[in-house]
């Protein structure tokens, strides 16, 4: 009888010490504040919830700066130098899709940071002459589509024929306001002194100067400088490549990727 007494008093020892320690336990998890979350940015305090993201972590929202982020999100900021590595490949012929497979960042980051990009990017061309000779440059215009292919879009060129370098553009139609827009966009030394090389199209009759223009055909070899500049787009700027899903769907981005690519031209003929 008396081992059965210690034996229901052990066991009773044993459940009360049980639940002492819970109950410790619980009394700290509840006197236990939270860890304080702030927003990474401005390192504000004031948050709101702001729902979840897709793989069901809270997403927050600052008060303060209004910058919406997760608590340890599971995809890292892109480096700087990823950065950069994207910037030179948007001047090769690879689709953004391609680039994000290859650098593995999200096609929806890499979406807006090119767009952002491409709207940051000067859309006039600074050129310094050194030498006051004689300047000869070449025009052309190329076809492209934006959105659909029924949506003609022609990129109107200018090259100088000595140093390669691309000194005029304008992205529009086929008509003399897009030639009177090229003309504009050459810097002022090449609109008072140089001679242009074009091919028989009408509108650059009614813009250029007479007495520095002269309308000539592919057989003469004198505008095969332009010719070449044509399929080097083609070839190195995949929204331009003919039979292609690479096309822009908005004109902004079109018109930004074409220029983007310029710049990019202009500066490797330089450290040439």
């Amino acid at each position: 009888m008396s081992t059965i007494l210690a034996f229901l008093l052990y066991l009773f020892v044993l459940l009360l010490s049980k639940l002492t320690r819970e109950s410790i336990e619980l009394s700290q998890k509840i006197c236990k504040k939270p860890p304080t979350q702030v927003c990474p940015t401005c390192g504000s305090e004031h948050l709101i919830k702001n729902g979840f993201s897709h793989n069901g972590k809270p997403k927050y929202q600052c008060k303060a700066c209004s910058r919406q982020f997760v608590i340890n999100p599971t995809n890292s900021p892109v480096s700087e130098e990823t950065k950069q590595l994207i910037d030179r490949l948007l001047l090769e012929r690879i689709s953004l899709r391609g680039i994000a497979r290859v650098i593995q960042v999200s096609w929806s980051w890499l979406q807006d940071y090119v767009n952002q990009k491409l709207a940051r990017t000067q859309r006039q061309i600074k050129v310094s002459v050194k030498l006051p000779g004689k300047l000869v440059i070449e025009c052309d215009e190329m076809w492209s589509f934006v959105d659909r292919k029924k949506n003609e879009v022609y990129i109107w060129l200018a090259i100088d024929r000595n140093s390669r370098k691309i000194v005029g553009c304008f992205v529009g139609d086929r008509t003399r306001k897009s030639a009177r827009k090229l003309w504009a966009s050459l810097p002022e030394i090449y609109q008072q002194s140089a001679f242009t090389y074009t091919d028989f199209w009408q509108s650059y009759k009614t813009v250029i100067p007479p007495k520095h223009h002269r309308a000539v055909g592919k057989e003469t070899g004198l505008t095969n400088h332009i010719e070449r500049l044509n399929n080097t787009f083609r070839q190195r700027v995949s929204r331009l490549v003919r039979e292609s899903l690479s096309f822009s769907k908005k004109l902004n981005n079109h018109i930004g990727a074409v220029w983007y690519f310029i710049h990019g031209y202009n500066a490797e003929l330089d450290r040439i």
